[in-house]
């Protein structure tokens, strides 16, 4: 199939918002970071759980790796320390919470839409089939 021919087949997915767009492409840590925030809040051992969780066990990060990249994210303004008091008591007051920002959110957002135009890409290629299973 030509090059003419895999780009006609790829679905239109809308342009990302253009500040969002300058960040691409995230780092994967920084996107399976922002993945996991997207539902909420979370401190960082969730995040580590979650993604490990997510992903099958094919990817855990390690504490170190999630705390440069949470700097990052901060530093970026995709993602905010939130102040927040053990609610009950399984929660520890001295966990750091972290929250996605409404740039974090678009940010996340454009990526996965880039993603999802690779994705489609592939498949027009015939390089992975239409449908993926688990």
């Amino acid at each position: 199939m030509c090059a003419a021919h895999v780009v006609a087949a790829m679905p239109r997915l809308p342009a990302p918002p253009a500040a969002a767009a300058d960040l691409l492409p995230l780092r994967p840590v920084e996107f399976e970071i922002l993945l996991t925030l997207a539902p909420g809040e979370r401190h960082g051992y969730a995040i580590i759980q979650e993604t490990e969780a997510r992903s099958g066990g094919a990817l855990r990060l390690e504490t170190g790796t999630l705390y440069r990249a949470l700097q990052r994210l901060v530093q970026g303004g995709l993602v905010t320390p939130v102040e927040r008091r053990a609610r009950d008591a399984g929660d520890d007051e001295r966990r750091r919470y972290y929250a996605l920002t409404a740039a974090g959110r678009a940010a996340a957002a454009a990526e996965a839409t880039r993603m999802a135009r690779l994705v489609a890409a592939a498949q027009a290629a015939q390089l992975i089939p239409r449908t993926i299973t688990g």
